[in-house]
């Protein structure tokens, strides 16, 4: 089965994106392997993005309120939005292409600022952060133009969401140099519009937009959602630490560790036992790739990097106060929320890209919400313990399904054998 999965549509739908619309101009379509794998410079653009996710972690840390948690998840939705944009135009791009190395490179530069802008973003540094930001942006749609020059990308589609992107970024720049919740506002709308684009907006035109390298876009998320683990295994360590360094290590605080260690580890095999795999397979085999990987990586798997990214606040608060008292409510909804909302968006994800229900799953993140309204009076490191219960008994009933699938799979391939030699 070939590795680019051209992205067709039905009968009634726009043509498939087998030769997508070039540029004016354009020449002949220079192919994209088909084994196409994460290129280095690729990974130096992620080594970037780590900063900023920390950076992310951070705003949340200050300010654990809702007000908060809303300012840190629309600068995530943003950060996310560049990140998972130069994916799919490096995915329409040939790996030694000049363009695409001299378009990350440059992008890095700005992304950085626009990382260190992060804490101050609803302050003095706003407009360092939404012109940087906006650069990133607009060298997005450069790589893409470049591609569909190329004869790699739908030059309509192109046209369609650079028209929202323009508007978003010009939304972000204009709500810099205002205030409050002006600002606030501004700058929400210009997100929704950027995310509204290729969802709503342009969705047809993005049917037709490229064709999607499986095995590099598939593995460009996993990527993403190991920075995101990382940046809570770092959470972890850096609250152990404290603001103290003569702090001591002590049997309380070792247990507490453990605890939000075996917590990630838990997401991290949810993710990548099985389904991760059974998710690339499935888009291979989609009959309308484009749109399946939109909605199932580029915004469903915000949700899983948002949930990851709270956790990660809820455990270093877990680990840089007292482990024996009770866990604040604040830094408690962060740890059993982050992780239910981990789990939600990735029973979203499943079931758009499979379409099955994950029932343990869903019920998995309510017990966690359960958990945060029953667990208010626990030591810190017992409602950590409590988290990781849940978490170790969803992996043992999830490894239980992947086996279980994995022979059925084994029987048909078996039979099917056997019929091809018959």
């Amino acid at each position: 089965m070939n590795e680019v999965a051209h992205a067709s549509a039905s009968p009634a739908a726009e043509p498939p994106a087998a030769a997508p619309s070039p540029a004016p101009g354009a020449r002949e379509r220079e192919p994209v392997e088909q084994e196409r794998r994460t290129t280095p410079v690729e990974l130096l653009w992620d080594l970037v993005f780590v900063f900023a996710i920390t950076q992310v972690t951070t705003l949340l840390w200050r300010d654990l309120t809702w007000r908060g948690f809303g300012r840190a998840m629309l600068v995530l939705a943003l950060v996310w939005w560049a990140w998972s944009a130069y994916v799919w135009a490096a995915n329409a791009q040939v790996a030694d292409s000049p363009t695409l190395r001299a378009c990350l490179l440059i992008s890095s530069v700005a992304i950085f600022i626009t990382g260190l802008s992060i804490p101050h973003a609803f302050g003095s540094e706003a407009t360092v952060f939404a012109v940087s930001y906006a650069v990133v942006r607009f060298l997005h749609l450069a790589l893409y133009a470049d591609a569909s020059r190329r004869g790699n990308a739908s030059w309509s589609a192109i046209v369609g969401f650079a028209l929202t992107v323009t508007i978003g970024m010009a939304l972000l720049i204009a709500g810099s140099f205002a205030t409050g919740a002006v600002r606030t506002g501004l700058w929400v709308l210009a997100a929704a519009m950027d995310y509204a684009g290729p969802a709503w907006l342009t969705r047809e035109r993005l049917r037709g937009l490229q064709r999607v390298a499986v095995a590099h876009f598939a593995e460009r998320y996993s990527l993403f959602v190991i920075i995101c683990l990382g940046e809570s295994i770092v959470a972890i360590g850096v609250g152990a630490l404290g603001s103290q360094s003569d702090r001591t290590l002590t049997a309380e605080l070792v247990v507490a560790v453990t605890l939000g260690l075996l917590i990630t580890v838990g997401m991290w095999w949810t993710y990548f036992e099985g389904f991760a795999a059974t998710a690339e397979e499935r888009l291979r085999e989609h009959d309308d790739p484009v749109l399946a990987a939109a909605d199932g990586y580029s915004y469903l798997h915000l949700v899983i990097v948002a949930g990851i990214i709270t956790f990660a606040v809820g455990v270093k608060v877990l680990t840089r106060d007292s482990v024996t008292a009770p866990l604040p409510d604040p830094a408690r909804l962060a740890l059993c929320g982050g992780v239910a909302l981990y789990l939600i968006g990735h029973a979203a994800f499943a079931l758009r890209m499979v379409g099955e229900v994950e029932y343990e799953k869903l019920g998995a993140a309510v017990a966690l919400l359960v958990l945060y309204a029953l667990t208010g009076g626990l030591a810190a490191w017992a409602v950590a313990a409590a988290v990781a219960v849940v978490m170790a008994a969803l992996c043992a009933g999830e490894t239980d399904s992947v086996r279980e699938a994995f022979s059925r799979r084994r029987v048909r391939e078996r039979a099917e054998d056997e019929r091809m030699a018959g």
